[in-house]
This record gives C-alpha cells, sequence and structure tokens, in this order.
C-alpha cells in the first residue's frame, strides 16, 4: 500500500513529534488548531486530525472571520468545511471586532489572538498555529529593520503557550505541496498581495532578494539565527531569574551595579513587568539602566503608564507621580 505523499507525511510527522515532545500539554484530550482557510493551516488540520486520532485526541478546528473584506462570512464557512472534510472532528467559526491602534495588521493580529484565545476549552490547552519557517524569517527581519533587539529577532517560540507552532522547522512550499496531494484548493487571501502591509513587502520582494544575492538559503539561515538567539535568551533570563528572585519592590543599586548590563537590564525588565508596567521598550530600559550603571545625578525615567522609576538613597523607586501627590496633600475632615 502507498504511503501519504511526501510533503503531507512531512507535515504529520513535524505534529506527531511536536505532540509526544509536549504530551503533559495535551491533558484537556482536546487539540485546537487555528485555520484560515490557506495552505498553512489546512495542512496543519490535516496533520493534527491524523495525529490526534493516533493519540485519542478530539481536534477541534477554530476559523476567525475578521470581517474586513467583502463576502469574508463565506470564506470562513469554506475554510472549516474544508477543515471538516480533512478529518478534524469539528470546526466552528468565530467572529473578531477589529478594532484599535496601530494600523489594520496589528489591530487584526491582536483580535484574532483574542478570539482564539477565548475559545481554548481549558487553561493550558494549546492552540496550534501555522506559522512555518518563512514566517519565522520574516519576523526576525522585521525585529531586525526595527532594531528590536534580541528577543524580537529571536522570532516565535515552537511553544508559547498557549500558542503552539509545530511546522516552524518546514518550508511554506511543503504546506502547498501537501494542500495539492490532499486534493484542497487554499484560499488566497487578498491581503497577502497588497503591498501596502509591510510583511507582503518582505515577503514578496525583500526575501526574494536576499536569496538570489546571497545565493539562497536565507530563509533557512535566519530561522537558525532565531533558534540560536532563543538559546541565548533563556539562558539570560535564568540568570536574571536567579538574581531577580531577592528584589523586592525597591531595588539595592549594588546588587546589580557590578553585573554586565544584559543582565541588568533582564532584571529590570522582569522588576517592571511584575509592577505593572507595559510595552517597555529598548530605550525605556537602557534609560532605567543609566541609574544604575551610567549614574550622575540625573532625574527619574518616565515610563508608559504615567510612571516614574528614580534612585534616591542607593535604591530605584518605581512611583506613580499622581497617587504620590494625592496621599501629600492634606486631607480635609467630612461634617
Amino acid at each position: 500500500m502507498n504511503g501519504p505523499a511526501p510533503a503531507v507525511a512531512m507535515v504529520r510527522r513535524a505534529v506527531r513529534d511536536f505532540l509526544v515532545a509536549h504530551a503533559d500539554q495535551l491533558e484537556c484530550g482536546e487539540l485546537c488548531v487555528a485555520v484560515s482557510g490557506g495552505a498553512d493551516s489546512l495542512a496543519l488540520a490535516e496533520a493534527c486530525a491524523y495525529a490526534g486520532r493516533q493519540r485519542g485526541l478530539r481536534v477541534r478546528a477554530v476559523v476567525v472571520d475578521h470581517g474586513l473584506q467583502p463576502g469574508s462570512a463565506a470564506v470562513a464557512e469554506t475554510a472549516a468545511a474544508t477543515a471538516r472534510r480533512l478529518g478534524v472532528d469539528k470546526a466552528e467559526v468565530r467572529t473578531a471586532d477589529v478594532r484599535g491602534a496601530g494600523g489594520p495588521e496589528a489591530a487584526a493580529r491582536k483580535a484574532r489572538y483574542q478570539v482564539l484565545r477565548a475559545a481554548l476549552p481549558a487553561d493550558g490547552a494549546l492552540m496550534l498555529l501555522g506559522h512555518t519557517r518563512d514566517d519565522q524569517a520574516e519576523t526576525v527581519l522585521l525585529g531586525l529593520g526595527r532594531g528590536s533587539g534580541p528577543r524580537s529577532m529571536a522570532g516565535m517560540r515552537p511553544l508559547d503557550p498557549p500558542w503552539a507552532r509545530p511546522l516552524l522547522d518546514l518550508p511554506r512550499s511543503v504546506t502547498a505541496d501537501a494542500c495539492a496531494a490532499l486534493g484542497v484548493t487554499p484560499w488566497q487571501d487578498p491581503h497577502n498581495a497588497d503591498p501596502r502591509f509591510t510583511r507582503v513587502r518582505l515577503r514578496g520582494e525583500v526575501l526574494p532578494l536576499l536569496e538570489d544575492v546571497l545565493n539562497g538559503g536565507v530563509a533557512a539561515a535566519l530561522a537558525r539565527t532565531a533558534a540560536q538567539l532563543r538559546e541565548d535568551n533563556e539562558a539570560l533570563d535564568t540568570l536574571a531569574g536567579e538574581l531577580a528572585a531577592g528584589i523586592g519592590a525597591e531595588i539595592e543599586v549594588a546588587v546589580l551595579a557590578d553585573r554586565p548590563a544584559a543582565l541588568r537590564r533582564r532584571v529590570l525588565r522582569r522588576w517592571l513587568l511584575d509592577r505593572g508596567v507595559r510595552e517597555l521598550t529598548d530605550a525605556h530600559l537602557r534609560s532605567v539602566d543609566a541609574l544604575i550603571g551610567a549614574w550622575r545625578g540625573q532625574g527619574g525615567v518616565w515610563l508608559p503608564g504615567n510612571l516614574v522609576v528614580r534612585r534616591a538613597h542607593g535604591r530605584l523607586h518605581l512611583i506613580d507621580p499622581d497617587w504620590t501627590e494625592q496621599a501629600s496633600e492634606p486631607t480635609t475632615k467630612g461634617d
């Protein structure tokens, strides 16, 4: 008996290996997979259905209708029907409310992830996403171009609960070949050909040019770079975690003063995130770090959320100026 087509086998193997490696994350008995109707997600859905049956897992496909294009509801229903035909136990369509700052790409992404998170059956469950090696390469290039630092250039993690990405080692061409072998026609999202979107230009212009200039292999090389940076980041994060374990509401400057700057900034990042500071940039962290590594009596550093880090008496303090001013005002007794 003939086996599956090579591309189908490759996708199935990637999913099977991922499920074996992370079996402890599958206790809820249900495997969720995000399906857009494109080649990556359809190939993933079929592989999940195949591997899920082998492991006794119920497989559910979740299709998000962003409502951004005419006929999007019909596209979503077709994607769900195709996922059922490929063997998933259940496929459902959920609508997203796309709004907010950052442009249509960012708003749609945020809304999509909110819908997918809400679709999870239980705490600790995973949502499998169809990101491939090519998506990883685009993410690394975006991080490089924006100067976002090693954390951004490390790209997407294969497992970043609740998100799971078993296809990160496979090129996009494999999922396209798998769909062809399975006899399904993926949906071609018009947004994926619209040059207004940064990722589209990276995919259609920048990466092909790099492949040509550097004689191929660029996407794979960028993915390897991301993996190497993730390993380095994890090592530094572990060291920072050990150093941060004894830090409370304030930081004794002497504890961090003789540490490498990269390690200091990781400790500071963790300290600030734990205290509710969000949307931290590299510039924010470097300015806070200067209160330790380049101290010359400078004033405080303003952070998102109208918060300030100040150094006083050899310690760093995180302060809400509005609350501090209110607390210092004399109170007036009522009648």
